[in-house]
């Protein structure tokens, strides 16, 4: 065992020396080369390619490259030239800070032979740095009692060159208290010391400003400086010192809080704790301690509380001032208080009233007042005053009162209240004054009635209103306040058409609305008149009237009242007799209708409803006249009936209808012929009836012709006197009997009387009757009762009762001749006609 592992052993060192001669043999030379630093990139190093024995172009060809370590390639190989140059900038304080020699190893590998070549590049130092200071300024403190030859080490300079590029020497700036020792230390360092030299008085100079520098060798010399600031420390030798031995100041009393009075100021020529002064108050009054604050540092006074002239016009107080060192000093302080107009004046009111009765006598007190100002003289001195636009005065009475009186008689509804502004302003400057007020109300006095807001009103009703509906309302306003303002409403007593006025009319007494107690009527009376009474609760009370015209509006209430014809009371019907030989446009008679509503609603006109031969007759629609549409001819009917309605404009439109009966024959006998032929009776009892028809007709109709000649000759009788009437009165009917004028009743007496066409004219005071030519077609009475044209003036006020209530504004009625001639055979023919 122990001879095997002593053979492996041996082989072992074999084979160590065997890899030792290799690389012996591989690391044949060391070449070396120097370069300076801080070289720019690519300069040249030294000849490689000739060191190695190697042509340049071999270099790559047998690939000889430098071996890299890890570190920054600082070197290349120039495969052109063959030679060495430096990769890059080279610092050689960066490479070799710490080491005063620098040298560079690396190896160069050719690689077809496997041989490793040493390279030592040195790195040779240049003065590229100067020496440097690690602090910009050094301060040093010396007590100002310290003893020459006292020593302070000052700050190293460090330069990382070497050799006679590094630090060499120090100097110091020149001066009279110090000097430079330049102390040898380890390793060849140099440090710098300084010595005081000479005594030193803070007092004198209590700051040296020196300045080191420090010096390398090489070429050019480089060098830095660093700043010595000596500060000679103080010692207390000095007592503190008042500018003034006795401050004096006057102040406004309206300084603020917090105002600075002055600054008292101490002097110490020491320095730090035994330069500085601190202030204080001594033997200082407890008010004045209120009143006044000193800043221990500053030495500022300054107001702490308030400063009023009218309590402390002076205060006195001592300072003291006191360094670090218990050294202290003191000085006096007089402040004086100067007025100032700071206090307004006061108005105090002794005695008032807040209400005055209007109509007062002027000169009634109102209140009484007190005015004083605490400031002194101009300051104190007031005046007081009102508005002058206000009905009252101030009077001065005794020392600073005031009393206030009205100056005139007030009135409550001009103003009701006043709120009155007392200034006081004193004399100084600037002014100040004092505002107070009084408020005085006006009471009211009985002394305005109440008034309407117009002379006069007026108001309309519809007719047919409702009963209790409201009318119309009154006002009536009372300037004056509560039970003087407060008015009551009533009616004046009156009468209307005998009847009271109360029993149509009355009044809210609180509001002044009228309203009606009953229906009105249009027809009946159109406007009334009556006064309003309004009266205040006042004592004692005012009252005043107003006139109220109330107009009644018409309504269509009333339907057209036919005049003509009659609707007989036997039952029977009126006949209208149209001649044979009637040309179109005959006029067989006419419908007259009057209408007791006014304006519009009696506005009337005509058409024909119903006829038993259509298109043989036509209607007036404004005059109701009926005429024949076309020739009458032998098949058309004996006896035609037409339904003629008669309507108003009012809304709703109210109507009314008649029928009429129109027997067409030349004459009453053709008539009596014609009716007997139309048949013959069919036994004896009929037959003998007829005759008896006949015979009473006969009987009639001589009645008739005898009272037609009668009433002609009244008719020319009265007509005659007319004309005397008209001669000796101009025109008027004073005499003639009321059965002759037109009515509701009239009408019907006076177309049996006269034939004549009639013009009706409602709403006026005047009415005419005129004769026109008549017709002779069927005459019955003389041709020579036609043929005066005088007109027939008609008073309004006449029994006839037709005035402008029946008939409407600008509307005509017309009476044709033929209606008033066949009015009477009518009355024959229908009665005949009812028998058949």
């Amino acid at each position: 065992m122990a001879d095997r592992l002593r053979n492996l052993d041996c082989g072992g060192l074999v084979l160590l020396c065997i890899f030792l001669g290799t690389l012996r043999e591989s690391r044949a030379g060391q070449i070396g080369y120097s370069v300076p630093e801080e070289t720019d990139k690519g300069f040249f190093v030294g000849n490689i390619s000739k060191d190695l024995g190697l042509e340049p172009r071999e270099l790559a060809e047998r690939g000889v490259r430098i071996v890299s370590r890890g570190r920054t390639q600082l070197f290349a190989l120039n495969p052109r030239s063959g030679s060495l140059i430096t990769a890059g900038r080279i610092d050689r304080e960066e490479l070799c800070e710490t080491f005063s020699a620098c040298v560079l190893n690396m190896e160069i590998l050719v690689e077809d032979a496997l041989k490793i070549y040493g390279v030592e590049v040195e790195i040779t130092d240049i003065n590229d740095n100067a020496p440097s200071f690690r602090e910009e300024e050094v301060e040093i403190k010396i007590s100002e009692h310290a003893s020459p030859g006292l020593r302070f080490p000052l700050p190293n300079a460090k330069d990382p060159d070497v050799g006679v590029n590094s630090l060499q020497s120090y100097q110091l700036s020149p001066n009279s208290y110090f000097s430079l020792h330049v102390r040898g230390g380890s390793h060849g360092a140099k440090n710098p010391e300084l010595v005081l030299e000479g005594a030193l008085d803070r007092e004198k100079e209590a700051v040296h400003l020196l300045r080191l520098t420090a010096l390398d060798g090489g070429v050019p010399i480089r060098q830095s400086t660093v700043s010595i600031r000596v500060v000679v420390l103080d010692v207390n030798d000095h007592i503190p010192k008042f500018t003034e031995s006795v401050y004096r100041v006057s102040v406004p009393e309206n300084l603020s809080s917090g105002t600075r009075v002055l600054v008292v100021n101490a002097t110490d020529p020491d320095e730090g704790v035994n330069g500085e002064v601190m202030y204080s108050f001594q033997n200082m009054e407890s008010k004045a301690s209120e009143t006044f604050q000193l800043d221990s540092r500053t030495g500022e006074v300054l107001i702490w509380g308030s400063l009023d002239y009218e309590k402390y016009r002076f205060y006195e107080m001592e300072i003291q001032g006191q360094d670090g060192g218990g050294l202290l000093a003191t000085a006096k302080l007089l402040i004086t208080v100067v007025d100032v107009n700071d206090n307004a004046p006061e108005i105090t009111i002794t005695s008032s009233t807040n209400s005055i009765l209007e109509n007062s006598p002027p000169g009634t007190v109102i209140a009484l007042l007190n005015v004083q100002d605490q400031d002194s003289e101009e300051n104190g001195q007031v005046s007081c005053f009102i508005p002058t636009n206000l009905p009252f005065k101030l009077e001065k009475t005794y020392g600073n009162y005031y009393k206030l009186i009205t100056n005139t008689a007030l009135d409550r509804e001009q103003v009701q209240n006043y709120n009155i502004t007392l200034t006081a302003t004193d004399q100084g400057s600037p002014p100040l004054s004092t505002e107070t007020h009084i408020s005085l109300n006006v009471a009211d006095d009985n002394d305005n009635p109440p008034a309407f807001l117009h002379p006069t009103y007026s108001a309309y009703i519809p007719e047919n209103n409702p009963r209790g509906s409201s009318i119309f309302s009154v006002t009536a306003h009372d300037p004056d306040s509560k039970d003087n303002a407060r008015v009551i409403y009533s009616l004046a007593e009156d009468t209307i058409q005998g009847t009271p006025l109360s029993s149509y009319i009355s009044i809210n007494s609180d509001t002044g609305v009228l309203y009606a107690l009953r229906s009105f009527d249009y027809e009946q009376f159109r406007d009334l008149q009556l006064w309003v009474t309004a009266r205040d609760s006042g004592d004692p009370p005012l009252s005043s009237n107003v006139s109220l015209r109330l107009f009644v509006l018409d309504q269509n209430d009333n339907a057209p009242e036919i005049l003509y014809p009659t609707l007989p009371t036997d039952g029977s019907t009126g006949v209208e007799l149209a001649p044979r030989s009637a040309e179109p446009g005959y006029l067989v008679t006419k419908v007259v209708a009057v209408d007791r509503d006014s304006g519009q609603n009696a506005w009337l006109s005509y058409r024909l409803l119903k006829a038993s031969e259509p298109g043989l007759f036509t209607v007036g629609v404004h005059t109701g006249e009926v005429r024949t549409a076309r020739a009458l001819q032998d098949r058309d009917s004996l006896k035609q009936s037409l339904v003629v309605a008669v309507q108003d404009h009012g809304q709703p439109p109210l109507s009314a209808t008649v029928t009429l009966t129109v027997a067409v024959a030349d004459s009453i006998p053709d008539v009596l012929a014609d009716l007997g032929s139309l048949d013959s009776p069919a036994n004896p009892d009929e037959s003998g009836l007829t005759l008896y028809l006949v015979v009473a007709v006969t009987a009639v109709s001589c009645v008739f012709l005898a009272f037609v000649i009668v009433l002609m000759a009244l008719r020319m009788r009265r007509w005659y006197k007319s004309r005397l009437l008209q001669a000796s009165s101009g025109g008027g009917l004073a005499n003639v009997p009321d059965t002759h004028f037109v009515g509701v009743d009239g009408v019907r007496a006076f177309l049996q009387t006269y034939s004549h066409e009639v013009s009706l004219t409602a709403d006026s005071r005047k009415s005419h009757l005129i004769f026109p030519q008549p017709n002779y077609a069927d005459t019955l009475i003389s041709q020579e009762s036609y043929e005066k044209s005088e007109p027939l003036l008609i008073a309004e006020d006449s029994a006839t009762g037709l005035g402008k209530s029946d008939l409407t504004n600008n509307q005509v009625r017309f009476i044709s001749v033929s209606q008033v001639r066949c009015l009477g055979t009518g009355l024959v023919i229908s009665f005949f006609l009812n028998i058949l």
